[in-house]
């Protein structure tokens, strides 16, 4: 029999129409305000469902802490222990028994469940909760259970429930799936905005508004802060003049079960709350007694970066729909109020919805999970919302790193992988702990990974002091650190290495044990030292990050990175280990590397040991195949094209080609520009060039000979009649003609005597261009310019002579130059 019904809950009017619409539909989506009792009340009368007899729910949360709050509740309905009826499964943790037919469980376990029983035998009903989050396991998880919907369940049936969601959008996407709305009976929350002073630091606001709150309004307060951080010193400015009476609870993710479960339940002694808390208090979680909610308007979100392979947190403005789930937290008990700590102004600025964790998340798990489920194409799966390709094929990339995938098909590696809950790069490296005899010290890393850091940040970023600490705790000795985080890490590593069967690591880290086990998590975060002050390191994955400049750590040249922030242009390391790069071996690839030196003028020859991007060894090579220097070689002639012997007879060559490609257009002479010339450097050139290895070897190239080549015999025939090298002038002076590579007029540059008696002007490419005389002086100084030889004698050789006679009076001046004759020096003395 079911639970007697709490009267007043909203959504017990919508579970008529929500039976009839899931007896008759595969997915149905639900729509209900927080505090309408669809976690904590609608399951319990969802078991009575005919389609639903001998099979049971699993229901999805988020978080770990919702999960086991939920499930509390339900058992608490039925006046039953928590396992009965209704349980809950979270990460190490469950508490289920045969006769539990709700399971509350977050989200990566039911993609577990799906791997490891695809038909989800004995389950009649999922139920994805909170689905407006949309978290990447929720996604993923759903994309899965419509495959097995489709292919092997027809019978299964899927609940979606949302608070806040585009439920038109997503129905769409199912299939047209029905979608049943409960409108709540939220009670009236009063919102009051009150943005901080200028210059006014966070806290000091939020404790400034929390003794407002205590003083002015009644019931206990919650108060929601980005994250730990922002709690603790908001905790500090409260704890200073806290009313008596009051008792202060933190709430975030990393707090021991047991305060987190304080802060949720009603103080035993009826003392009012004030709750510190994150985004952890923005689900289904139910904090008993809250009538007033003090929004900071902060949300740390992750944000993944496929080019470093790193995840950072930022810390944005919160968005509309969780400001208003947030402030809904005031309402269910009765009237509330909301203090907004930003302008009323700006609200509506704010994002409307929260973006999909898929489109900023670390896709390496999910890649890993659909390998194992046999897709090859991730992105063509109807996904809620797709996964961006850069961020897919950075995680195809990592796991093929990782021996996990093979051409995108999973191995019998990343098959074991899977047997581990957490992410790809702790299995693997947990895998390695137990391949290396080091399973013990790798549960303790993994530990350490997962959780957060138990030494002050002055501490450094030593690995190993924490692994120290860790251990020193496990044995009841006295030691440095927070001994709550030493506990729940120690707790941690105690359920990994039950999952490995191993003993815990029972002494002090040896050398470089703790490096290569980091190393196996985060290969690309291999580093080696390329700066002192203060000490810099590159990563194999092109990378910089940094470490404090007193950090012992400093004195060792290499490093496995476990813990870094992306930075923009380098990154800060919280935490790595020493490394010996020889015991990574198996990683290192061997390069043969040419280069032209061009301070040095050389080709440079080695072979290189590398790490990723690091360079861990080198040496000279003394044989080179001739072939593979071509392209280097033809690379440095790009780069410095001053490299090829131009002599000046190639110069006068290529201008005297050019010019006829300009003027003979239909022709096809080839451009032998130097701008074409380097584009196929290696046709032409490449196969002289091989055996070059110095600057002085260039010299030896005849690249007069090759360039003539270019051109076709018929064309070098021609090139002399049409474009020829030198002119005849009347003196019989054979005067070189000057050529340029856009086809201008060539310059023929000649002294003015020698020009005696000649009319026309000299021309070039059988009559059709007329050069361009610059007639110059007795001292070779221009003194005119002309394309028209004809029109320069009678016009203006006259000034010109006046002006020249004068100062070479030694040389011929006629009158009449057409008559004259032409002289190349100066003028004869008659004949006796």
């Amino acid at each position: 029999m079911p639970p007697q019904p709490i009267t007043d809950l909203p959504i017990l009017e919508i579970v008529p129409a929500l039976l009839r619409a899931l007896e008759s539909h595969p997915i149905v989506i639900l729509e209900a305000p927080p505090g309408a009792g669809k976690s904590t009340e609608l399951p319990l009368h969802l078991l009575q469902a005919p389609w639903l007899q001998g099979q049971k729910m699993l229901m999805l949360q988020p978080r770990r802490l919702a999960a086991r709050a939920v499930a509390t509740r339900l058992a608490a309905r039925l006046d039953e222990s928590v396992g009965e009826t209704a349980g809950y499964r979270v990460r190490f943790e469950r508490k289920v028994s045969a006769q539990t037919r709700i399971e509350v469980l977050t989200e990566g376990l039911l993609t577990r469940q799906i791997q490891q029983d695809n038909a989800l035998e004995g389950i009649g009903l999922l139920i994805f909760d909170e689905f407006h989050e949309r978290s990447l396991h929720a996604d993923l998880a759903l994309v899965l259970a419509r495959q097995v919907q489709e292919v092997l369940r027809d019978d299964l049936r899927i609940l979606i429930m949302s608070a806040t969601l585009d439920t038109a959008a997503l129905s769409s996407l199912l299939g047209n799936a029905p979608i049943i709305t409960s409108q709540g009976r939220q009670h009236p929350i009063a919102v009051r905005y009150a943005p901080p002073a200028e210059g006014q630091r966070l806290e000091g606001h939020v404790a400034a508004t929390v003794r407002k709150a205590l003083r002015e309004d009644t019931g206990d307060i919650l108060v929601f802060l980005p994250g730990a951080a922002e709690i603790g010193r908001v905790a500090e400015a409260l704890y200073e003049n806290l009313p008596t009476g009051i008792r202060l609870h933190l709430l975030y993710g990393d707090l021991p079960l047991a305060q987190q479960q304080d802060a949720i339940v009603p103080d035993p002694e009826g003392r009012r709350k004030v709750v510190l808390a994150t985004t952890i208090a923005e689900t289904s979680l139910t904090i008993e007694g809250v009538h007033v909610v003090i929004d900071a308007g902060l949300s740390r979100v992750p944000r993944f970066d496929p080019r470093s392979g790193l995840t950072r947190l930022e810390t944005l403005s919160v968005t509309r729909d969780a400001a208003d789930q947030r402030a809904g937290r005031a309402g269910r008990l009765g009237p509330g109020i909301a203090y907004r700590l930003w302008a009323e102004g700006s609200h509506q600025y704010l994002q409307a919805q929260r973006e999909p964790e898929i489109l900023q998340a670390d896709l390496a798990p999910m890649a890993l999970e659909l390998a194992f489920w046999g897709v090859t194409d991730m992105l063509d799966l109807g996904w809620p919302t797709p996964p961006p390709v850069g961020h897919l094929n950075q995680a195809l990339e990592l796991l093929t790193q990782l021996d996990a995938l093979e051409n995108g098909r999973i191995t019998a590696r990343g098959k074991d992988l899977l047997r581990l809950p957490t992410h790809p790069r702790l299995a693997h490296m947990l895998a390695a702990g137990e391949a290396l005899g080091f399973a013990g010290l790798a549960c303790d890393i993994a530990a350490l990974l997962e959780e957060r850091d138990p030494l002050p940040r002055e501490t450094g970023a030593d690995l190993c002091l924490r692994l120290d600490a860790l251990r020193l705790h496990r044995l009841g000795e006295r030691t440095q650190g927070e001994r709550a985080g030493l506990s729940k890490l120690e707790q941690l590593s105690q359920a990994w290495r039950k999952i490995l069967r191993c003993a815990a690591h029972d002494r002090p880290v040896q050398g470089f044990e703790a490096g290569r086990l980091l190393a196996a998590a985060y290969p690309e975060r291999v580093a080696r030292r390329v700066g002192h002050h203060p000490p810099a390191y590159r990563l194999g994955n092109g990378r910089r990050g940094s470490l404090m400049g007193h950090d012992a750590l400093a004195d060792h040249e290499w490093l496995a990175i476990g813990l870094m922030d992306a930075g923009l242009q380098e990154g800060k390391i919280y935490l790595a280990a020493p490394l010996d790069p020889q015991d990574l071996k198996g990683q290192m690839q061997t390069h043969a590397v040419l280069h032209w030196d061009r301070a040095q003028g050389q080709l440079v020859a080695q072979t290189e040991l590398r790490l990723g991007a690091l360079l861990v060894s080198s040496k000279p090579m003394t044989k080179l195949d001739d072939a593979a220097c071509v392209p280097i070689l033809c690379a440095a002639i790009r780069e410095q094209p001053d490299l090829l012997p131009w002599s000046e007879a190639a110069v006068e060559w290529q201008a005297r080609v050019l010019s006829l490609r300009a003027w003979r257009a239909n022709e096809d002479w080839p451009d032998v520009s130097t701008e074409a010339l380097l584009v196929d450097l290696e046709e032409w050139l490449g196969p002289y060039i091989g055996a070059l290895r110095k600057r002085d070897d260039f010299k030896r190239i005849d690249l007069m000979g090759l360039l003539s080549a270019k051109l076709p015999w018929a064309m070098q025939q021609q090139l002399d009649a049409l474009a020829p090298q030198k002119i005849e002038v009347p003196t019989g002076s054979q005067i070189k003609l000057e050529y340029f590579t856009d086809g201008r007029a060539p310059i023929l540059a000649v002294r003015l005597q020698e020009m005696f008696g000649q009319m026309d002007t000299p021309t070039v490419n059988q009559g059709r261009n007329p050069v361009l005389i610059h007639l110059l002086s007795p001292a070779y100084r221009p003194c005119a310019v002309t394309q028209d030889l004809r029109s320069f004698w009678v016009n203006a050789y006259a000034d010109t002579r006046k002006d020249l006679r004068g100062r070479y009076p030694k040389h011929s001046w006629p009158e009449d130059p057409l008559t004259a004759e032409a002289v190349r020096g100066v003028k004869r003395k008659p004949r006796p």
